[in-house]
């Protein structure tokens, strides 16, 4: 009995002592890993902020950078093949600050880039460019460019001549050289200017999307958005070559293109711009095929179809008659 109850003693004992290590242990596990998560969060914590800073530091060089660079606004049109060329053949490198082309796919708005600033240059033709003038503020002409429109129609509609855009619709964009376009017409074959239904379209790619899904009777368009409309069996019915009007043209902000610095990197844009227009010419459109593909949009048939041969001049003025003849539409509108 005495053995008996001296035994149960002794195993109340180890099993409180069992119990009461293992207690331990467990409570220790948990301060351990409380410990090491602490550890965790806290380098996470030092990770984050280090990698936010890193973030902002990285985002203010690149603004510093590109407030420094000469940007300017271009359309995927084959005016801009050589300042896409000097970008590919990396001519802009030497350039203090660099050349950053800011890519739009309507007309109007690169004019808002450059009349809000945020651009220096763009591409542009005479009629815009007079009315961005007219608005306050003055350009330098840094050169014209080959730029020329088509007007297109569309084959189910089945116009072949100008007389027949009476009660049409054409594709336009307002105060530029398409609107200019658009009244040389009605005065040539003697329509009412009410009877041809104007609608503004200024993205390049809804236009192009509205002949194919056959919403639109005609439409201006560049190359080589023209060239892939004709692709797809629609006449050309007006080709502004054949009426010796050169309105495509390079502008830049006067007032900013006055400090030394800026000077100096418009001097050597035009000196990139000459030679990618010296590649072009003594290599040929085609060899940048992939190039105006990806800058364009369109697909390597269009850009085999391209009119060949095509040529560019080197970085001259727009000719004053056409300077004229911009303004002296504007005038009357």
């Amino acid at each position: 009995m005495i053995l008996c109850i001296d035994f149960r003693k002794k195993w109340n004992f180890y099993y409180h002592l069992k119990y009461n290590v293992y207690l331990c242990t467990l409570i220790m596990k948990k301060i351990f890993y409380a410990i090491i998560t602490l550890m965790i969060l806290s380098a996470c914590g030092q990770s984050y902020e280090e990698t936010k800073r890193q973030n902002q530091q990285l985002r203010r060089e690149a603004m510093r950078k590109d407030s420094a660079a000469l940007k300017i606004a271009v359309m995927p049109t084959l005016d801009c093949l050589p300042m896409f060329v000097a970008e590919y053949e990396h001519l802009y490198d030497t350039l203090n600050g660099g050349v950053r082309l800011k890519p739009f796919v309507a007309q109007i708005d690169c004019d808002t880039a450059i009349e809000r600033r945020r651009v220096e240059g763009c591409v542009s033709d005479l009629i815009r460019a007079a009315c961005i003038e007219k608005r306050g503020m003055k350009l330098r002409y840094a050169a014209a460019t080959n730029a020329y429109w088509q007007l297109v129609t569309n084959h189910n509609s089945r116009i072949r001549q100008l007389k027949q855009l009476d009660d049409k619709m054409l594709a336009m964009t307002r105060f530029s050289v398409t609107d200019f376009l658009c009244d040389l017409i009605v005065d040539s074959v003697k329509l009412r200017d009410e009877h041809v239904f104007r609608v503004q379209i200024n993205d390049l790619n809804v236009r192009m999307d509205m002949l194919r899904n056959n919403e639109m009777d005609a439409l201006f368009l560049p190359e080589p958005q023209a060239t892939e409309a004709r692709l797809a069996k629609n006449p050309v019915i007006l080709d502004t070559r054949r009426l010796d009007l050169q309105m495509g043209v390079i502008v830049f902000r006067e007032q900013e293109m006055r400090h030394p610095e800026r000077q100096k990197q418009l001097d050597l844009f035009v000196k990139a711009y000459n030679a990618a227009c010296d590649s072009i010419n003594k290599k040929g459109v085609r060899y940048y095929r992939d190039l105006i593909i990806k800058k364009c949009g369109v697909s390597g048939m269009v850009v085999d179809s391209l009119s060949q041969p095509i040529k560019y001049q080197h970085a001259i003025g727009p000719r004053q008659k056409d300077m004229d003849r911009a303004q002296k539409w504007l005038q009357k509108k």
